[in-house]
């Protein structure tokens, strides 16, 4: 048991560590190449700090088949990137996270609603929900759906982008590192992480069998607390510098990019429709994230002028204890299928 947590930990560190730089030499390409921090921060940033959830979803439905891993990391990772929220709102000082940030987060926190919605309905219908070949017919509306909203969100913010992005890095930041450089190094530490999220759901599979907490709940809280946390890293970042509507969009954008993985891992998983074939407590772990996501909605429209208990806004409390309910349930139902 030991042992196995200790491989966790490692596994743990990596995904940090090179989350982190990944990061920054996203960050460094998009200054060298002139492809504008706004798409870096705002929408592929979101995907960069995705890749563990990309790689621990597919090595879980192929090398280790362990599907309920894979949807598990998937739908705690989409929680737990919320749940983030409360901890911004903690660092962030007198003013609520939300104070002041931009209604365009609606936009992209809507299309997250609409795609979670889609898969944990999808999970509880999954054996009335029609497949061509072992994909379910609900792959390529995700596909679709995702298309749609990752157009929409970058010509909205389009016009605004420079207000709470393009001014808070200088165009000469990284003078002293070469575009090849930063490339390699970018690559270097991709390969890393995609080692480390291939080890993932061998280590959560035998945590489950370990423990007996079940693959469900090992998924979704361990393994998904475990592959989110470059999403903590670069937003806690962002905030630093502040840019607190680079940290939130990152957030709301890792969420929509994690039901493209799930899409992604329906296609690698040969052995029939994905969701036909996991827990369907799954589902509560989908409903709750769509739960969170519409208080922080509610939030970016009424916009609290200040923070109620524990430099906590009511919002922040309210994702909070939503997210502790979230892991009672799944203690509650784990191995009830």
């Amino acid at each position: 048991m030991l042992i196995v947590w200790l491989e966790f930990i490692f596994c743990s560190g990596i995904i940090v560590f090179c989350g982190t730089k990944l990061s920054i030499y996203g960050d460094i390409i998009a200054e060298k190449t002139g492809l504008g921090r706004a798409w870096i921060g705002l929408i592929l940033m979101a995907s960069v700090t995705s890749l563990p959830e990309l790689i621990t979803g597919i090595s879980s439905v192929t090398v280790a088949d362990t599907p309920d891993i894979a949807l598990g990391d998937i739908m705690g990772s989409c929680v737990f990137n919320i749940s983030i929220i409360a901890l911004m709102d903690i660092l962030h000082g007198s003013a609520p996270i939300f104070h002041k940030s931009e209604h365009g987060h609606i936009l992209s926190a809507g299309f997250g609603i609409i795609l979670i919605s889609l898969a944990s309905i999808s999970i509880l219908a999954n054996q009335t929900i029609p497949a061509v070949g072992h994909i379910g017919l609900y792959t390529p509306a995700i596909i679709l759906i995702y298309g749609i909203g990752i157009r929409s969100v970058f010509l909205f913010e389009k016009r605004r982008i420079v207000e709470f992005v393009g001014e808070t890095v200088q165009a000469t930041q990284y003078e002293h590192i070469s575009t090849k450089n930063a490339v390699n190094k970018y690559i270097l530490n991709a390969l890393f992480i995609i080692g480390a999220a291939t080890w993932l759901p061998f280590i959560g599979d035998r945590l489950a069998e370990e423990t007996g907490l079940g693959r469900s709940f090992i998924g979704t809280v361990f393994i998904a607390m475990t592959t989110s946390l470059p999403e903590v890293v670069v937003s806690v970042s962002a905030l630093k510098i502040g840019a607190t509507d680079m940290a939130i969009a990152n957030l709301f954008g890792s969420n929509i990019f994690n039901i493209l993985i799930l899409a992604i891992d329906d296609v690698f998983y040969t052995k029939g429709s994905l969701l036909a074939n996991v827990s369907i407590s799954h589902a509560v772990t989908g409903f709750m994230a769509v739960l969170m996501t519409g208080i922080a909605v509610v939030s970016l429209i009424y916009h609290l002028e200040r923070k109620t208990f524990l430099r906590l806004g009511w919002d922040a409390i309210a994702i909070f204890i939503a997210y502790l309910v979230n892991i009672y349930l799944l203690y509650s139902l784990r191995g009830k299928g």
